[in-house]
């Protein structure tokens, strides 16, 4: 099934980064489309339209998670602005037919991202 999934959980404390913005932005030669905006979901996963391939093609992607203002909503001080106040990841589609699944593990100061299944 094509598309794009996300999900987000702070390893800090082993928790899914519920209420978490996240924007999607498809990048092409002299142009930035954004794909979606979502909230992450109580169970960690972002729910768009994206998940099932809607405006998803071949080409790369930028994820864009608003981490410093996630943490600070949760009380935890991180500053402001914050070390990782917005995390980037960019990627790239080959087959669009194809899903990309993006489990992301973060904390205040760093994330880790790769390619699930």
């Amino acid at each position: 099934m094509p598309g794009i999934s996300i999900h987000v959980v702070d390893v800090t404390r082993g928790v899914p980064a519920a209420g978490m913005r996240v924007d999607v932005y498809a990048q092409a030669l002299a142009e930035r489309r954004h794909v979606g905006r979502a909230q992450i979901a109580d169970d960690g996963v972002m729910r768009h339209p994206m998940n099932l391939g809607t405006g998803v093609d071949a080409g790369p992607y930028d994820v864009e998670l608003a981490i410093g203002a996630w943490y600070r909503a949760q009380h935890i001080d991180v500053g402001n602005p914050a070390f990782l106040e917005t995390g980037v990841f960019r990627f790239t589609i080959v087959d669009p037919a194809e899903h990309v699944h993006l489990p992301i593990k973060l904390s205040p100061y760093g994330m880790s991202i790769w390619r699930g299944r």
